[in-house]
């Protein structure tokens, strides 16, 4: 892969990267414990706060996940391992890079 692509794709990656820090900062109240206060919340509303407060939490967990993969794909650009598939060791195709940043795997390796 030339300096020029790989340039491109470590932009991305830090993109995504700054998105996911700005999702973590807007989630952050989602995440809060709710409080038993049943003069202040009705029990539906209650359990409302509790299922909303799951949501955030799972889509905590799915953020921090790709933090993860998008991390890596900077680790492999950096020891001269990005674009190629881990499986096969041949270039992964750029459109596929472009969709997902992080992927390891060419389209033949991931599709079996």
């Amino acid at each position: 892969m030339n300096e020029r692509r790989q340039a491109r794709f470590r932009e991305l990656i830090q993109s995504r990267l700054a998105e996911i820090e700005r999702e973590d900062a807007l989630g952050e109240a989602g995440q809060a414990t709710v409080e038993l206060d049943q003069q202040a919340v009705g029990r539906l509303s209650r359990m409302d706060a509790l299922q909303s407060q799951a949501m955030a939490k799972a889509q905590a967990a799915r953020r921090q996940i790709e933090r993860t993969r998008l991390t890596a794909a900077l680790a492999r650009m950096a020891e001269d391992e990005y674009g190629y598939c881990e499986d096969c060791g041949e270039p992964i195709a750029a459109a596929r890079l472009e969709l997902d940043p992080a992927t390891t795997r060419c389209i033949g390796c991931a599709s079996g």
